[in-house]
């Protein structure tokens, strides 16, 4: 139970600095043609804004722009391939994580909404944890189901909680991690509180790079 909490926990506070790495920032950019039409008109009855106010990130704004909460704001140590190296420093302790979306998607049935899912591989020194593997599916799971990872032809059950699931098995992360290092994809399979079943396909192009920065910033 202790330990799925502290999973549940780390993965809200995750869930706060990969918004503000790349969800958010991506987010904005979808919604800005949509908020750009309704303004046309009345902007004219309105006062001239202040220049701060008016400017927008760039699309390619540093993570660190955007503030999350506890005053954490993630920073890119570096891209590799399809994965993020990130620092960042929730609650004055430092974590770092490399992180990546998925190059594929398939929901069954397919019209069911889903926020974006990610995984992520986390080095937290104060609590003595190193390349943690965790997924955000993007809704809630079935409560008591399982979900599984799939590394060439190695599967990993996963244990699942909310919208997050982590490796049941203990033992068997580092093997986890290792055999990512060196494959190709990692594919996630899971079922939503509504019975929609997803497959999510991460490449794993640039992970090894990725952790090898991560380990050396969170030593």
């Amino acid at each position: 139970m202790l330990l799925r909490w502290t999973h549940l926990r780390w993965i809200d506070v995750a869930s706060l600095l990969v918004a503000a790495a790349f969800i958010a920032p991506a987010l904005a950019q979808q919604a800005a043609p949509d908020a750009a039409a309704p303004a046309t008109t009345p902007a004219k009855k309105l006062p001239k804004p202040k220049p701060a106010a008016a400017a927008k990130p760039a699309a390619g704004a540093p993570a660190a722009a955007v503030p999350v909460a506890g005053g954490a704001k993630p920073t890119l140590l570096s891209q590799y391939g399809e994965w993020g190296a990130y620092t960042a420093a929730p609650g004055g302790k430092k974590v770092c994580f490399a992180i990546a979306k998925p190059s594929s998607s398939e929901t069954v049935p397919s019209d069911r909404p889903r926020n974006p899912p990610y995984m992520f591989i986390s080095t937290r020194p104060a609590e003595k944890v190193s390349n943690e593997v965790s997924i955000v599916i993007g809704y809630p799971f079935k409560p008591n189901s399982e979900a599984t990872a799939e590394v060439g032809t190695t599967s990993f059950a996963l244990s699942t909680q909310q919208d997050g699931a982590w490796v049941k098995n203990a033992t068997e992360e580092a093997h986890m991690v290792e055999a990512m290092r060196a494959g190709q994809n990692a594919i996630v399979k899971g079922m939503s509180a509504k019975g929609t079943r997803s497959t999510d396909t991460f490449s794993l192009r640039g992970l090894a790079q990725a952790l090898d920065r991560v380990d050396q910033e969170c030593k």
